[in-house]
């Protein structure tokens, strides 16, 4: 494993949001978020807590707009974050699951971290908000996630009711997924590929 703390800071500001991402993937699941979007914000601290990532977000965006740039933009400064901070991803696990359930509603998340972006994300139908959150940015959130972070991820909600109740499961699911898959593992000296490379 490349030494050093697994860390990363990410600021991007655009005409559209302003926004600054603090990662630590070794912390204790201390989670300080602010995106003026106050259900994604409660999404992005279960995300955190279950995956042990200390997190702190500051976002201002075009939110008299909707919520499009904002959420979009975390997903993309967050997924820079992980990349930066797993360096040459010497050492880790590289894969991840997770099963959560959240009263009717499960979620699972598989996850790979190959330098290779894919989302396949699979829900029942979702009412159009949850607050101030339009469900039609999950995708997009997940989507910048992965291209951004060099992330392979499949969400998968096979069934549930209550649309928080199915989102709060898929992102803990994907933090305790990805926990997994950025993990140190002791037995490997090097990159996880037979490629030599990720």
């Amino acid at each position: 494993m490349s030494e050093g703390k697994r860390s990363a800071f990410i600021e991007r500001k655009t005409k559209e949001t302003a926004i600054a991402v603090q990662l630590d993937l070794d912390g204790s699941g201390s989670a300080e978020v602010n995106t003026g979007i106050a259900f994604f914000d409660h999404m992005l601290t279960l995300f955190a807590v279950h995956g042990f990532f200390d997190l702190t977000i500051r976002a201002q965006g075009d939110l008299d707009v909707d919520g499009h740039h904002t959420v979009e933009d975390v997903g993309i400064c967050l997924g820079q974050a992980f990349s930066r901070a797993l360096g040459d991803r010497a050492g880790i696990r590289r894969y991840g699951q997770a099963s959560v359930p959240m009263d009717e509603a499960l979620a699972q998340a598989v996850v790979d971290l190959p330098n290779r972006p894919y989302l396949v994300l699979q829900t029942p139908a979702l009412v159009e908000r949850v607050g101030a959150f339009e469900t039609e940015l999950l995708p997009e959130f997940f989507r910048a996630f992965c291209v951004h972070a060099g992330a392979t991820l499949h969400l998968h909600v096979p069934y549930g009711d209550n649309t928080h109740h199915m989102l709060e499961a898929v992102f803990k699911a994907c933090g305790r997924a990805l926990d997994q898959a950025t993990s140190v593992d002791p037995r490997r000296t090097g990159v996880p590929s037979s490629k030599g490379i990720l």
